[in-house]
């Protein structure tokens, strides 16, 4: 049996799940942090939340093919509650995750999976609900061309870094990380941004001016609640 997750950290995720990116990344705009957004990641499971502290993986070409490759071997070393981050370089040429590994990444609690690059078995992820992500689809297999490079590493994911520990969240809108030390404000900021749109909603759903239902409930710095 796999090791619950930090209560902190459960309690954080529950938070975090009720958000959305596009609030989240408004409460990081509050912040000026610098580039939040996983380029190019869209989800494979619509409608599914990946939501967690960043496992990261590195691959890297092989380069010696007279002997057998398996893609990699790290998926039973990968916390309860993690989004597993896979860098890819944004390949198209292979995939680097599909069915095998959503099933047991499922079994162990994980929260879901981000690539950069290629995943294949699309079908059966999303009938399981487990939450994919990914820049590219194909459903040619990694094995014997690329092979783990590293895990725990910085990634660079298309001008983004993610640092292990920093915390994914992705949905239907894409994929961003937010610096583990700024994980707990920026949930309170984003949940002020919740809180102040749905003000400005309802006073111009009741038959208020949109542009004074947002002079009113301070549209322009929401996060301020």
């Amino acid at each position: 049996m796999t090791a619950p997750a930090p209560v902190h950290t459960e309690a954080l995720r529950t938070r975090l799940s009720r958000l959305d990116t596009a609030a989240l990344s408004d409460a990081m705009d509050s912040l000026r942090t610098p580039p939040c957004v996983l380029p190019g990641i869209v989800t494979r499971t619509p409608g599914s939340i990946a939501c967690g502290p960043a496992f990261t993986i590195r691959y890297r070409a092989v380069e010696d093919d007279t002997n057998f490759h398996n893609a990699a071997n790290y998926i039973d070393d990968v916390p309860p509650g993690s989004v597993v981050v896979v860098d890819n370089g944004g390949s198209r040429t292979c995939t680097n995750w599909g069915s095998l590994l959503s099933s047991v990444a499922q079994h162990r609690s994980l929260s879901g999976t981000v690539v950069h690059g290629s995943v294949r078995d699309v079908a059966e992820s999303r009938a399981a609900g487990y939450p994919l992500f990914s820049t590219n689809v194909t459903m040619v297999s990694g094995k014997n061309r690329v092979m783990l490079d590293r895990t725990g590493a910085d990634l660079d994911i298309a001008g983004t870094q993610v640092r292990p520990g920093d915390w994914i969240f992705a949905d239907d809108n894409g994929a961003l990380r937010i610096p583990a030390e700024l994980v707990d404000e920026v949930a309170r900021r984003a949940e002020a941004v919740e809180r102040t749109e749905s003000r400005i909603r309802e006073a111009a759903l009741a038959g208020d001016r949109l542009d004074e239902a947002r002079a009113r409930y301070g549209y322009a710095r929401p996060w301020e609640d």
